[in-house]
């Protein structure tokens, strides 16, 4: 073999290499990865099977919960943070891992001029209202000082697991004033029903990174709105007993939208 071919031959094997390795040059900034199902930690799912490390090779933007179902996880400019059922936001640990996250490297690709939306159902028809299609993930930005902002994280579970609708029951409901800090959130289509959340799916953090939640309600003063559209989708499923032995062939989609908006259940 001639110098010329080695050479040839080393840079199609390293071509491949970078389409298989995630974040790499290849691997697409309008992808919305996630690890797991809903409907897998809607039925009790809550050991993780991806770590956090692992996790950030796919995105620098995401939301998602911790092992045992220990709080609220939020990713912001590539760092994680964990909101436990204190309230408080902590740094996580390249080691922890996650029963359910959604990642993608956000590059908003339109701002979405604020009408003055005052509460978070408000927000949702607006947003909709400013889509080009709803058959598309996106991945939703919100920079702003808020008059209200109420989230929620739920205490860590201990095996045997509960569903995640038993699991909330035991949620700490937390209420900001006059605060300043980010929403995270994705809207999927309908028809991810059971793999994903339809819908919009915020969390929040503050702008110094010390408390946040899952989102249940705000009433906003004054905002940046930035929207990323992806059109891409990659799902890596978890390789232990709870989730091959879990009955997901059930229509959750009631049960999940009390957990998502606080209703009674």
């Amino acid at each position: 073999m001639t110098k010329l071919s080695e050479v040839t031959c080393i840079g199609v094997v390293l071509y491949i290499a970078c389409l298989l390795v995630p974040g790499s040059i290849a691997y697409s900034n309008d992808t919305l990865f996630q690890t797991s199902t809903i409907s897998a930690l809607m039925q009790g799912v809550f050991d993780g099977n991806t770590t956090f490390k692992d996790l950030r090779a796919y995105g620098d933007f995401g939301l998602g919960t911790v092992q045992s179902l220990d709080g609220e996880m939020v990713e912001l400019d590539g760092r994680f943070y964990q909101v436990k059922s204190d309230g408080v936001a902590y740094r996580l640990n390249d080691s922890t891992k996650t029963p359910f996250a959604e990642v993608t490297f956000f590059k908003p690709d339109e701002t979405v001029v604020s009408n003055g939306t005052s509460n978070l159902t408000q927000l949702d028809g607006y947003l909709d209202s400013k889509l080009d299609t709803k058959n598309i993930f996106y991945a939703i930005r919100i920079d702003g000082i808020f008059d209200y902002v109420e989230t929620r994280s739920v205490p860590i579970q201990k095996k045997p697991y509960p569903t995640l609708s038993e699991a909330v029951k035991g949620q700490k409901i937390f209420e900001f004033h006059n605060v300043t800090g980010t929403i995270v959130g994705f809207r999927c289509p309908v028809y991810v029903n059971g793999v994903n959340v339809p819908g919009y799916h915020m969390h929040f953090l503050a702008a110094n990174r010390s408390a946040g939640g899952h989102l249940l309600d705000f009433k906003l003063k004054n905002a940046s709105i930035k929207v990323d559209n992806l059109n891409e989708f990659e799902m890596v499923l978890p390789n232990n007993e709870d989730f091959n032995k879990a009955d997901l062939s059930g229509d959750q989609q009631a049960s999940l939208t009390k957990v998502e908006s606080n209703l009674k259940t």
